[in-house]
């Protein structure tokens, strides 16, 4: 029988992991659901509607979940708008336990790559930088400052499932940047003018990137304690780049020099 009231005791749970409050991940979609089980996520309760069940990759995938013991639930249409936080739900959600923070591995290798963006608010910003990060070849992402979670419901969809991947922490900007330095990380920062072309750069070497948030970027004061500031050319009247197409540019330049 399908839970049909949104006073379940189960809505609560879902609720309470969307608003962040509880530390659990909530993973909306089928891919994110495939994606944590084989990145080794624990995965704690899943639901799903009737009509989700219908094609047969979905009944493998509650299948799979029922085999680690996963319990997994059928639920009304009317409930799984409650449970998801998505506008147009695709009908699978479940909750799992956020990954453990392991700095170490964000410098793992001879030559780490790090992205550590700084008061990147937008949570879809954030996904998308965890994305591209793993798509070219970073050992890792730093989310600094005041920059949104990570492992919030909108940036794991933003990053399409990289976040349940790729090494991951969440650290004051003077830490992050500590941390580089003490792992042997030269640091660099992106600013809008003023700085290195970014193709004139020498990017080969053990490298920390520092990406600004939405609006204002970087802190004056975090630019000068890096040690390189590498501006990206553009041609006018365009004078900043979104931040996820900022850590896309330095992220791929690294990926070809270093190839």
């Amino acid at each position: 029988m399908a839970i049909t009231s949104r006073q379940n005791p189960i809505v609560a749970r879902y609720r309470a992991a969307a608003r962040g409050e509880d530390g659990t991940l909530l993973l909306d979609g089928a891919h994110l659901l495939a994606d944590a089980i084989r990145s080794g996520i624990v995965l704690q309760h899943a639901a799903i509607t009737d009509a989700a069940q219908e094609p047969s990759d979905i009944r493998e995938l509650v299948a799979a979940l029922e085999r680690t013991g996963v319990e997994v639930v059928t639920v009304s249409a009317s409930v799984m708008d409650a449970l998801s936080p998505v506008r147009t739900s695709t009908g699978v959600v479940a909750l799992a336990e956020r990954p453990a923070p392991s700095v170490s591995r964000i410098f793992d290798g001879k030559t780490p790559l790090v992205v550590i963006g700084v008061d990147i608010q937008e949570p879809g910003n954030v996904g998308a930088i965890v994305r591209v990060a793993e798509a070219g070849g970073a050992t890792g992402v730093i989310a600094a400052g005041v920059s949104a979670d990570p492992f919030g419901w909108k940036a794991l969809r933003g990053s399409m499932g990289s976040a349940l991947r790729l090494p991951l922490a969440t650290l004051s900007v003077a830490d992050a940047m500590d941390e580089a330095r003490r792992r042997g990380c030269r640091i660099v920062a992106t600013a809008p003018r003023g700085g290195r072309p970014l193709f004139d750069a020498d990017l080969t070497g053990p490298l920390a990137v520092l990406i600004g948030g939405e609006g204002r970027g970087l802190e004056p004061s975090i630019v000068a304690a890096a040690d390189e500031r590498i501006t990206i050319p553009m041609q006018p009247p365009v004078e900043s780049l979104n931040a996820a197409t900022t850590a896309a540019l330095m992220v791929y330049e690294v990926k070809r020099q270093r190839n």
